[in-house]
């Protein structure tokens, strides 16, 4: 399954770039083990996802818990809190 990755502010800045095209292994079931997956990979993204309370998801453009199952996915961000003023 082929997932686009958005990453938006800080969450871009410590990876380095602000999307990409991923093929995550079956187990990777959820949001969270997304994120488990790319942390995996090291550095910026070690860094970007070390405090999973400072970040937010969506997929497919719509706000999701970090629980929720990436089956059928095309489009994932990933980004820090969102504010409005």
């Amino acid at each position: 399954m082929t997932i686009d990755i958005l990453y938006f502010a800080w969450v871009r800045e410590a990876i380095g770039q602000g999307s990409e095209r991923v093929d995550p292994p079956t187990g990777v079931t959820t949001v969270a083990g997304l994120v488990d997956w790319l942390a995996a990979r090291g550095g910026g993204y070690a860094t970007a996802f070390a405090d999973r309370d400072r970040l937010r998801a969506a997929v497919d453009q719509a706000f999701v818990a970090l629980d929720t199952p990436i089956a059928g996915a095309r489009e994932i961000a990933l980004f820090p809190p969102v504010t409005g003023g």
